[in-house]
């Protein structure tokens, strides 16, 4: 947000007009992302698989847990970019301002915090071990500084921190002048930001505690919330990551804990900020470290690679992404590996060259089951997928290619002739009118080298399509059959009945 609108706006030269533009580009953020709730388009965060989301969170979890080196080593001139080699950079060229006394601290409680999160992971029963142990350590380290502020000067602390609540800011929305576009754009463009990022923590943590996340829902509550922080001198916001955590590891289970949180934030703000003054940073970034470390979930990273190296391959891209460009940017890429992935299924189908398992009436992939043996003078092939548009060339040229691998086979063990195709359509769960297409010239092709084309276990749907286009009158009563058992049985039998 800051980036776009200084492009146009100097928010030194006229900062009143920079921040109208920014609660009034959040405004519109919020309106996009409501909108986009309301009218259902939830079905987009299904583009975040698994696998993007195992290597966005460990990415997340890496670069939240490196922010927090400023808190740890005490240092104060630390840089506000988010990418992995500006946080190395800035924490080496600012060794000097390293604290010891911070660096004990920091390693103290961060050893207290993991402890109480092991204690309760291996027993359960004291889950409010791992709860308290924040709370406590802000307690506690608050109270260290206190006693020591004499000896603890080199120690940053938060300070003093005004009460009270923001003033609103509704009248500084504005919806005309020659900036509205800029507005406009801004907030579109941090809204699908800040909304998809915000979807893939909601999405994250629902795979951690097996629930669903209903996307519609989400946009809306994000939406709703920008526009109502437009209202309140509040910026584009969204899900954040690393009080996601916190919460998590602390044991909450429902939202219940959110309205709990917004009532303690509440009190705090108008009550409590005086006693705040002699916390020190360092306990903030030891707290978000060890709610964000047990995050990096490399057992499924390994997983992915043994399974699917296109997962991985997402999975990956979703880390380094995150790592060492931005967080929409590592998102963006991991997305667009996962949808080269969809298209390459369906662009290039999976089609199999099928045997009888001896002494059953089975049909099974040969290479797949030792089992299986070649029926003579058939070619049985399965496809397993939907045939559209996008895969029909390949799928003809696919099956003419086993066809002609099929007969060099004959010829060299010395076997029968090539017959009959039988193509099982139990996979096909839909075709369209190039699928249709490829069917036809199929069967005219092979009626032209003296081989019968059968269908076998067309679907519904697709047998609807079929008898819609006319294509079932060609095939005859013996070119559709509901298996392809019954398919070879009773060809086989058409055969020796014939003279």
């Amino acid at each position: 947000m800051g980036s776009m609108l200084s492009e146009t706006v100097s928010p030194h030269d006229e900062p009143i007009l920079y921040l109208k533009l920014a609660f009034t580009a959040t405004f519109f953020a919020g309106l996009f992302q409501a909108s986009l709730g309301f009218l259902r388009l939830g079905f987009v965060i299904d583009f975040l698989s698994k696998a993007t989301l195992v290597g966005f969170m460990a990415g997340a979890a890496v670069i939240v847990s490196l922010q927090q080196l400023k808190g740890l080593l005490g240092i104060v001139h630390f840089t506000t970019k988010m990418q992995f080699i500006p946080v190395i950079s800035s924490v080496f060229n600012h060794r000097d301002e390293w604290s010891w006394q911070t660096i004990v601290v920091g390693v103290s409680f961060l050893v207290f915090l993991l402890t109480s999160r092991h204690i309760s992971m291996k027993r359960p029963k004291l889950f409010w071990v791992s709860a308290a142990a924040p709370l406590t350590s802000v307690i506690l380290s608050t109270i260290l500084v206190l006693c020591f502020k004499l000896k603890t000067h080199k120690i940053s602390i938060i300070g003093y921190l005004p009460k009270g609540l923001n003033p609103p800011s509704a009248n500084m929305l504005s919806f005309s002048g020659p900036d509205l576009a800029l507005a406009i754009k801004t907030g579109i463009v941090t809204g699908i930001l800040s909304l998809t990022e915000g979807i893939a923590v909601g999405r994250t943590f629902a795979a951690l505690k097996n629930y669903q996340v209903d996307g519609n829902k989400e946009m809306m509550a994000i939406g709703l919330m920008n526009m109502a922080g437009s209202c309140s001198l509040c910026y584009v916001t969204t899900g954040s990551f690393s009080r996601s955590a916190v919460n998590y590891n602390a044991g909450a289970q429902t939202a219940v804990s959110n309205i709990i949180m917004a009532t303690a934030v509440l009190v705090t703000l108008l009550f409590l900020m005086p006693l705040f003054y002699y916390t020190p940073n360092v306990i903030l970034g030891a707290i978000i470290v060890t709610a964000v470390i047990g995050l990096i979930d490399y057992q499924a990273a390994y997983r992915l690679w043994k399974v699917d190296k296109l997962d991985f391959l997402a999975c990956m891209c979703s880390f380094f992404g995150v790592l060492f460009i931005s967080v929409p940017s590592g998102l963006g890429i991991a997305v667009g590996v996962s949808v080269f992935k969809i298209l390459l299924h369906v662009t290039r189908p999976n089609t199999l060259i099928m045997g009888n398992i001896r002494g059953t009436n089975v049909y099974q992939c040969l290479g797949r089951y030792k089992e299986t043996s070649r029926v003579p003078s058939f070619l049985i092939l399965a496809i397993e997928s939907p045939i559209y548009f996008a895969n029909s060339t390949y799928l003809q040229e696919r099956i003419l290619r086993w066809i002609r691998e099929e007969e060099d086979w004959i010829k060299a063990n010395n076997e029968g002739t090539l017959k009959c195709v039988i193509l099982d359509m139990t996979a096909v769960t839909a075709i369209d009118t190039s699928g249709i297409d490829l069917v036809c010239e199929l069967r005219k092709m092979l009626e032209k080298r003296s081989f019968k084309l059968v269908l076998a276990n067309p679907v519904g749907s697709v047998m609807e399509k079929l008898h819609q286009s006319k294509t079932l009158d060609s095939f005859g009563l013996n070119g559709i059959y509901l298996t392809v058992g019954e398919a070879v049985a009773d060809i086989s039998a058409l055969w020796k009945s014939q003279p």
